[in-house]
């Protein structure tokens, strides 16, 4: 699982990473203008590098009181192509677990999982620093919310209990015999950036993930087949432009 998406995340990051580093040359000092005429530059390109904990929320469990979270660890780039917007892909891998929040059915859940997503970011207020133009400092905090949509490879199993598996744990047998499986994901997220550096940024993120499946714990005909599956990602990210 983790080869076949880390393979893939990578090509992608490489891609962008290529193009947009090509893009650092005088050339791309070349101005734009917002509709009110001010004048910009796109970019710079930042890597970023996060890490923090995942939560499940579906048939299992609808609250934090029956998640057993897990780590979670991510790479992306950002590439601002106007004030305020700024484009992004991401490569995330992460683990899930969670108890039953029914404990007569007494199920209880682990899983890896990795997200390949492409996103776009829009800033919430205006940084004058990303106008050519600026008439004043660059901001030191910015809010901003985020959408996007990508691919979700995911591995869980399913097994009898109230907490987490312990090495004497039987798995139940799997509801379907093609894991890691593959969907869709939709993420939508909030956050703030703190600028530490002209060339060093820090955020504080917390995204929410719509998936197109209800087997991401591996319950889901012994459990409601009718509602798919999400989860939640909160991390802490390093964002680093070498050309800033």
């Amino acid at each position: 699982m983790n080869f076949r998406l880390t393979f893939l995340g990578s090509l992608l990051l490489f891609s962008l990473y290529a193009h947009f580093a090509a893009a650092q040359s005088p050339e791309r000092r070349r101005r734009h203008y917002t509709n009110s005429a001010r004048p910009y530059h796109r970019g710079p390109l930042y890597f970023t590098l996060g890490g923090g904990a995942a939560f499940y929320n579906g048939d299992l469990a609808e609250s934090f009181d029956d998640n057993l979270p897990g780590p979670s660890g991510s790479v992306g780039v950002l590439y601002m192509v106007r004030p305020r917007v700024i484009l992004g892909s991401e490569l995330s891998v992460f683990k899930l677990g969670a108890k039953d929040q029914l404990p007569e059915r007494g199920y209880a859940f682990r899983g890896k999982n990795g997200a390949l997503t492409g996103f776009v970011r829009y800033e919430l207020t205006r940084d004058e620093g990303e106008f050519a133009d600026s008439h004043g400092a660059p901001s030191l905090i910015k809010p901003y919310v985020k959408a996007g949509v990508g691919f979700l490879l995911y591995t869980p199993e399913s097994y009898m209990g109230d907490g987490r598996p312990v090495p004497s744990t039987t798995f139940l047998t799997a509801e379907r015999n093609d894991y890691p499986a593959t969907a869709i994901v939709a993420p939508v997220g909030l956050g703030l950036t703190f600028r530490l550096s002209p060339k060093l940024n820090a955020s504080a993120e917390g995204s929410y993930y719509f998936t197109t499946t209800d087997h991401l714990d591996d319950i889901s005909q012994r459990g409601n087949a009718t509602r798919n599956d999400g989860f939640g990602l909160m991390e802490l990210k390093l964002e680093y432009s070498p050309w800033q």
